[in-house]
């Protein structure tokens, strides 16, 4: 998105980290308004949008490589406040005259960092000779400063961990305070943004919304538009968003692909027709996506077979539908970072997104993303905006192959009734024990693990299920809920008491990292 003024008062300077999308959901948590861009052509997007600060990200690279990314060196001449992370850091070293060499121990994880002097990037919070606990994520450190610099902080290896030039308006740190384990680390960018920049915080969700809404209008003209609609919320906020810029020129389609939650196909077309005003198709293609994914195993096949078909079937309903010139989709920021290679030449694909990475050239339609810039948290306060109704703006998210990805090895009907079955019981007892609103999201896996149990006077061979609850702020990185264990006791009672067919359940306790949120 573009700013309706000339001025982006924060760029956010991409050299391949996987966490460089946290730091712009930081900076507008804090009602600034910011972009990230690619290194490459720094210069012209700086004299393009006026920045009042730069902030460099991590990245995969090491700085003392020659053919590392590098900005030029006429960025640090225009006195616009910089702040370098990890790599950001190590960049401004090198190419300032300072050194950066490789360790033969690498700093991952959570590290304790000591103060040594004052600075404004630390405000009050930070004084001289306190600690902090920090997340570091890096295999290379600073050896010799640039001149002008003065060392902030030092790790309890005496490597450096935060350095400064009050002349130039430069900072560094080795560390990542875009990450929820730096304890600080949002006090650290808010002091950068709004304090040492002089950022005035002035950006709102309802300035996206107008924005988006005029640009829709302009776009689409008198052509229509199709929304593939899911009955998340992504996709219900992206109808509703173009609905309310085209009216009848939208067109959902709502494909049933025999893994939605238990009643979920009657939930969303009664929710939907109640809400919007928008044209909606149902199509059933149970049988189709099935016979797709037939003695499939493979996640990353799965999800691919499942993105084909249901291209295919939009492809077959486009046909009918006169003037049809787009395809709305709900792609978030998160869903574009997991699916690409970012600018880091090693940045490894963690899993495609079966809406991410554009559409074939036969559907004959353009794509229209208006999510693809926001984080969870702000499609629901878009949906507020909106106007939807809470059991649809607070839902969890589901993921575009439904159950397929939470059923690990081959797909049944015999399976999907049992996890619909148990899936159902533990979303009810978390909204009868309110708890369902203080959870990102929570869901049940059926593992292909069977196992000998006693029911009765008789022996059993029954599926195993693995119950998942997490909380986050925007998906990229997610801490198990801690239930209390009566309550586990209790869920996993009913579900094997009420669900034929498994007769064990395991509560899944890994955070993300190293996990994903889901298990395929």
């Amino acid at each position: 998105m573009k700013n309706n003024e000339k001025n982006i008062p924060v760029l956010v300077v991409d050299f391949g980290s996987q966490t460089t999308q946290l730091i712009l959901r930081r900076i507008r948590e804090l009602g600034v308004y910011c972009e990230i861009v690619s290194y490459k052509n720094l210069m012209f997007e700086v004299k393009k949008y006026s920045p009042k600060a730069l902030i460099f990200s991590g990245g995969p690279s090491s700085a003392f490589v020659n053919s590392s990314p590098k900005v030029s060196e006429d960025i640090y001449k225009l006195n616009i406040p910089i702040l370098g992370i990890c790599y950001g850091m190590q960049i401004i070293c090198q190419q300032l005259k300072g050194k950066v060499k490789e360790t033969n121990t690498r700093e991952f994880g959570k590290a304790n960092i000591k103060i040594l002097k004052n600075s404004a990037i630390f405000g009050s919070s930070l004084k001289i000779g306190n600690k902090s606990q920090v997340w570091m994520s890096h295999g290379d450190q600073v050896e010799k400063l640039p001149k002008g610099f003065e060392i902030l902080a030092y790790t309890k290896d005496n490597n450096i961990s935060a350095i400064s030039s009050k002349e130039k308006k430069i900072f560094g740190i080795q560390f990542h305070p875009e990450v929820i384990h730096t304890l600080k680390g949002r006090t650290i960018i808010k002091n950068f943004v709004l304090k040492i920049s002089k950022i005035k915080p002035n950006w709102k969700i309802k300035n996206y919304l107008d924005e988006k809404i005029n640009q829709i209008k302009k776009q689409v003209k008198n052509d229509e538009v199709i929304c593939g609609l899911s009955g998340g919320v992504d996709s219900s906020v992206v109808a509703a968003l173009i609905n309310k810029a085209v009216g009848r020129k939208l067109t959902c389609i709502f494909v049933n692909h025999g893994l939605l939650r238990k009643d979920e196909e009657k939930e969303v077309m009664n929710d939907f027709k109640k809400y919007t005003n928008a044209k909606i198709i149902y199509v059933n293609a149970k049988k189709e996506f099935f016979s797709r994914l037939k003695g499939i195993t493979e996640p990353e096949k799965k999800r691919k077979i499942i993105g084909k078909e249901f291209i295919r079937v939009f492809e077959k309903e486009a046909k009918k539908i006169k003037n049809a010139k787009y395809l709305a989709q709900g792609t978030l920021y998160p869903d574009v970072i997991e699916s690409k290679h970012i600018e880091g030449s090693k940045s490894k694909l963690i899993k495609s997104h079966h809406n991410v990475g554009g559409l074939p050239k036969k559907l004959n339609l353009k794509l229209i993303e208006p999510l693809r810039e926001l984080f969870k948290d702000e499609v629901r306060q878009l949906g507020k905006e909106l106007r939807l109704p809470d059991n649809i703006v607070r839902r969890h998210p589901f993921p575009g192959p439904g159950l397929a990805i939470r059923i690990p090895g081959v797909i049944s009907n015999k399976k999907i009734n049992i996890l619909k079955k148990a899936d159902f019981i533990f979303i009810e007892e978390l909204k009868k024990h309110n708890l369902y609103n203080k959870i990102w999201q929570a869901f049940c896996v059926l593992l292909p693990v069977k196992s000998v149990g006693v029911m009765g006077d008789s022996r059993s061979y029954e599926f195993t299920l693995s119950v998942r609850a997490i909380t986050s702020k925007d998906g990229m990185t997610a801490e198990v809920y801690n239930f209390n264990h009566n309550f586990l006791k209790y869920i996993s009672g009913r579900i094997v008491n009420e669900v034929k067919g498994i007769n064990r359940v395991l509560y899944d306790i890994t955070s993300k990292p190293p996990a994903t949120i889901e298990w395929e």
